[in-house]
């Protein structure tokens, strides 16, 4: 468990972007920017440490059973800690049914391609995700002289990074899945949404899986225990 955790860690540091300043206030909207500007070592994981409360992790009431009693992650810490908006309408759909909400049965590749620009090469593609390098490549650097659609999309491609592989990581560390592409669409709506809520969701349902023995991999935003 612990070596898989480090795998993690070491492409999570990989996979920070770089924080444009024309980007911010996209970052702000969204209600993202303080979860953007924590480094790269808040995201790393103490191994031991995670081992230890997913040890003492109750599934049934969501608690972690501890000497001096029972205790748990509340939206307030996930509100204090991430900087996270827990107010707003519920992030849904998305996660278990993306073909579902592809806008009028518009082709996933064809709704990424007006999202991003281009699509990416082939060999960067597998089913409904993205290998991370292809953004790292495509979106690095950011002229000055750009126009605010070309930095529209650049916050795309931060948000989609943020969201996947630092706040709703999963075993796929090394890639981005494409459910975030309905609410890319409306940039202007992503600060509409409750992020802390769904936040906090998934690391309850990261912290059930990691109990299963045969669980090797943890994942989520896991950094909320060690803060």
């Amino acid at each position: 468990m612990l070596q898989s955790t480090r795998v993690i860690n070491d492409v999570r540091r990989q996979q920070n972007m770089p924080l444009h300043d024309r980007i911010i206030p996209y970052l702000e909207t969204a209600g993202l920017y303080h979860l953007a500007r924590l480094n790269s070592q808040w995201f790393w994981v103490d191994e031991p440490l995670i081992s230890t409360f997913i040890e003492r992790w109750h599934l049934e009431i969501h608690t972690f059973h501890m000497p001096f009693g029972e205790s748990t992650i509340t939206l307030q810490d996930v509100a204090y800690q991430l900087g996270l908006p827990i107010n707003g309408e519920a992030v849904s759909g998305c996660l278990t049914n993306f073909d579902n909400l592809m806008e009028n049965g518009r082709p996933t590749w064809a709704w990424f391609h007006k999202l991003f620009g281009e699509l990416p090469p082939q060999n960067k593609v597998k089913q409904m995700t993205v290998c991370c390098t292809w953004f790292h490549e495509r979106f690095w650097v950011l002229s000055t002289d750009v126009s605010e659609e070309t930095v529209r999309i650049y916050a795309r491609a931060y948000i989609l990074m943020l969201l996947s592989s630092q706040l709703f990581a999963d075993k796929n560390a090394n890639r981005v899945h494409l459910r975030w592409l309905p609410y890319l669409a409306s940039m202007d709506d992503l600060g509409r949404y409750s992020w802390g809520s769904v936040a906090l969701a998934w690391l309850y349902r990261c912290l059930c899986r990691g109990t299963n023995r045969n669980v090797v991999s943890l994942v989520g935003t896991l950094q909320l225990l060690q803060s």
